[in-house]
């Protein structure tokens, strides 16, 4: 889908690692949740509340999820990571993505 629409956006960013991770919160009418954003390269470790479905619509990472192994993903792709976890990411190319928050 590359347009939403019926959506809040939350003016103000959510900014994680010195601004090198940097995204904006949308909700829909239903209640459901998605952030859109931008990484730039460079080594990151985040964790989950909810279960993420993280979109590549552009760009290059790395991925280590929970007990697996490195794993290399690259636009347009997507990876699925479990609620409650950390995860790891070696960001090769400047990221463009968009999290789906999954209760």
């Amino acid at each position: 889908m590359a347009k939403f629409e019926n959506v809040s956006i939350a003016k103000a960013a959510n900014i994680f690692y010195e601004g090198n991770i940097t995204s904006r919160s949308i909700e829909f009418q239903d209640g459901s949740r998605k952030t859109l954003g931008i990484m730039l390269p460079g080594e990151y470790e985040l964790n989950t509340i909810n279960k993420e479905i993280i979109d590549i619509q552009t760009g290059q990472l790395e991925v280590m999820l929970p007990a697996e192994d490195w794993m290399e993903v690259s636009a347009p792709a997507s990876f699925e990571v479990p609620a409650n976890s950390k995860f790891k990411l070696r960001v090769k190319k400047l990221v463009d993505y968009c999290c789906t928050f999954v209760k």
